[in-house]
């Protein structure tokens, strides 16, 4: 049942996709079905009608305000379930969002310290420095003299987004209901990820964490700057850290100005998302050029730590033997590993499969190696194993998106990028270091301190062990799933054959008795009566051979 104040906002909805000229999902409905036509009757339809289908659902989410702009911005990257043109149109939406007033960031500042604003910071600009959908940043400077950037969560903004986020639970459940598309392209599962995105971005504990994990993985490393976190000043809606100074990565004129090396730039961008994913397993998942700057010395910058991604150690192996078998036009072996990671159903054949994504990747391959999209050559591979039925893997989407980023970027930045030629090498090493004699070394040396705190203990458990084996009360206990299933389909097998065999003898017995083709009743007087028993007794037990499960 949906609430008067969702219902208001509803109809608010509805007007916005009427104006932009979307009315055709309206009435696609069950409800409006018999009166779609009126929609050619309706004034807007010949302004909207020769615009893109994308550009208009593009429009109607940047007319319904922050939230919607954020759901489209992270429907962008379900491009394993949306039309391309969508998909490519859903990406260039951008948090331009009015920021809320100074006043009131500073106020909700005073109330989570309980301080006044001038006892915490010895200074605090009222103007922000940027605002998007869930937060704004404000410049302030500390007592102790460092410039910092202090992000405060927009005010109401949980409200707003328990609001919309149930209506768009209510929206997806009627597209899965009306909409032809709807099963398919399950909405009720892309608004529950939507969901978990933007409540974790709400705790801005949590993103200051992310921060300090990133920033420790890269202490040693001149490839990337991640800001500082100043903890005590933190809290679940308010975040101090360290303020940067950089060029965006976007303006291209004042990169060049700074004698920026663009060719370098590039592949240092490529080799920072490679060491995330692969050395560190923790990567910034919302790296779009918003979030990246550029020192004077040519080192990158990130900020905005709401959105990581990590993956398993089975799928980090996986990714990079993928990769290394499309430099090496392995298919069967790409095709293999989809198998064996269980991303595509267990039971699909390789041989297929390989078909497959040989005629998905030998066209691109025949391209030259700086025109070739890694990005988009994923893409094509997870829409190919889509009609073989493979799951959807949030962290590979994740990473998808990612990768489609930094290589935007970094073609950007370098037209003439080889993400290829710059991305080989790295996976190569870091393939040699888990398998081989590196990855034994690296493997017993972890092991070491764990083995060392047990073995004082063996020779106890071994002496243990062979003095119960001498008084003879050492036991082996073996437990087997699949021994004792067998066990349990034997029994029911000779209960089975068994209940068949007293079936038949019964059959039999009340045949003779009663008589079948042209055999001789029995002369007893109970004849009748015998052949009753015997029928009845028959169909019991041929009953029970079926339908026996113990």
């Amino acid at each position: 049942m949906i609430a008067p104040g969702q219902l208001l906002r509803l109809v608010h909805i509805n007007w916005v996709l009427v104006r932009n000229g979307l009315d055709e999902v309206i009435l696609a409905t069950h409800l409006f079905r018999p009166v779609r036509f009126l929609r050619y009757l309706a004034p807007w339809h010949r302004f909207t009608r020769n615009t893109p289908r994308a550009v208009r659902i593009r429009k109607s989410l940047e007319d319904l305000g922050p939230i919607y702009v954020k759901f489209g911005q992270i429907l962008s990257t379900r491009q394993d379930l949306l039309p391309d043109d969508i998909a490519a149109e859903l990406a260039k939406l951008q948090d331009r969002v009015a920021p809320f007033p100074g006043e009131q960031a500073r106020m909700i500042v005073e109330h989570a310290f309980q301080q006044p604003i001038s006892v915490i910071f010895r200074s605090f600009d009222e103007q922000p420095l940027a605002s998007a959908s869930v937060a704004q940043v404000h410049a302030a400077t500390l007592n102790s003299g460092e410039d910092v950037v202090v992000k405060v969560l927009r005010p109401g903004i949980e409200n707003v987004i328990r609001r919309d986020v149930s209506l768009l639970r209510y929206i997806a459940g009627l597209a899965e209901k009306y909409w032809s598309e709807g099963r398919r392209l399950r909405p009720r599962e892309v608004v529950a990820e939507f969901e978990k995105t933007l409540y974790d971005e709400l705790d801005l504990l949590r993103e200051a964490a992310n921060a300090s994990q990133l920033r420790r993985n890269f202490a040693d490393s001149d490839l990337l700057c991640v800001p500082d976190v100043y903890w005590p000043y933190c809290r679940r809606n308010v975040m101090v850290m360290e303020r940067i100074y950089g060029i965006p990565v976007n303006d291209i004129a004042a990169l060049k100005q700074a004698g920026i090396d663009f060719k370098a730039l590039s592949e240092r961008g490529v080799e920072i998302f490679f060491t995330q994913v692969f050395r560190h397993n923790f990567f910034h998942a919302d790296m779009h050029p918003g979030n990246i700057f550029v020192a004077p010395n040519g080192r990158y910058m990130a900020v905005d730590f709401g959105i990581m991604g990590t993956l398993s150690p089975e799928d980090q192996r996986y990714l990079a033997e993928n990769f290394l078998a499309f430099f090496q036009r392995d298919y069967h072996r790409v095709a293999e590993l989809h198998v064996e990671s269980e991303w595509v159903p267990h039971g699909t054949r390789v041989d297929e499969f390989e078909s497959a994504i040989r005629s998905v990747c030998e066209p691109i391959f025949e391209r030259p190696l700086n025109e070739i999209s890694f990005g988009q050559l994923l893409l094509r591979l997870f829409q190919t194993a889509r009609r073989f039925n493979m799951e959807v893997q949030p962290q590979l989407v994740l990473l998808q998106k990612t990768l489609l980023n930094i290589e935007g970027l970094g073609r950007q930045l370098y037209p003439d990028l080889d993400l290829w030629q710059t991305a080989k090498p790295f996976l190569e090493r870091w393939m040699s270091e888990q398998v081989g004699t590196r990855a034994f070394v690296a493997h017993m040396r972890r092991s070491l301190p764990r083995w060392s705190e047990r073995l004082p203990e063996i020779p106890e458990l071994m002496h243990r062990t062979l003095q119960q084996a001498a008084n003879g009360k050492l036991r082996l206990q073996w437990e087997s799933r699949q021994l004792e299933e067998m066990r349990k389909e034997m029994r029911r097998s000779s209960q089975r054959t068994l209940s068949a065999i007293l079936g038949s003898a019964f059959l039999i017995s009340a045949s003779l008795v009663y008589g079948l083709d042209g055999y001789t009743p029995l002369m007893l007087g109970g004849a009748p009566v015998l052949s009753w028993v015997f029928g009845g007794l028959s169909v019991f037990f041929f009953v029970y051979a079926l339908t026996s499960d113990d």
